[in-house]
C-alpha cells in the first residue's frame, strides 16, 4: 500500500475567499474529488458500489494542517496514499502541493457503511484493488 495516488486540481475563483486565498474548508472538497478519482482509477464506481454491493464509504475522522495558502488561478497536485486498511475502513494521508511548496497535510478515516449507514466490511474485491494499488 505504498503508492500514491496524484491528481491536479485548479483553483478557481469560487474556491477563494476574498482576498484570493483558498478557503480552508474547500482543501477537504479537493480532498474528496481525489478519493473519488484514486477510485475511479481502480475501476470502484461509487453508484455501482452501492447498487451492487450495498455499500458506500462515510468520512469518520478528519484532521487537517494548514502549511501555506493556495491562491486564485494556482494548480494543486493532491496526493493521496493508503496508510491502513481495516476491515471495514481505510485510513487516508493526503497532501495539496504547488510544485515543491506543500500546502496542507490532511488524514481521513473512512468507514465503509451499509445503505442504513451501519457499518459493514469492505466487499472483498473492492479491498482486493485498494490493496493491489
Amino acid at each position: 500500500m505504498a503508492s500514491v495516488f496524484i491528481w491536479n486540481v485548479r483553483v478557481y475563483y469560487e474556491d477563494t475567499d476574498a482576498g484570493g486565498i483558498v478557503y480552508y474548508a474547500n482543501y477537504l472538497k479537493f480532498f474528496e474529488r481525489a478519493r473519488t478519482e484514486w477510485m475511479r482509477a481502480l475501476g470502484i464506481g461509487q453508484q455501482v458500489l452501492l447498487e451492487e454491493h450495498g455499500a458506500m464509504f462515510v468520512v469518520k475522522d478528519a484532521s487537517a494542517d494548514y502549511h501555506a495558502p493556495a491562491r486564485l488561478d494556482d494548480t494543486l497536485r493532491l496526493t493521496l496514499a493508503v496508510e491502513k486498511m481495516g476491515r471495514a475502513s481505510v485510513h487516508f494521508l493526503q497532501q495539496a502541493w504547488r510544485d515543491d511548496c506543500l500546502l496542507n497535510t490532511a488524514r481521513f478515516r473512512v468507514g465503509c457503511v451499509d445503505a442504513d449507514l451501519r457499518p459493514r466490511a469492505l466487499p472483498p474485491e473492492v479491498a482486493a484493488r485498494m490493496r493491489a494499488d
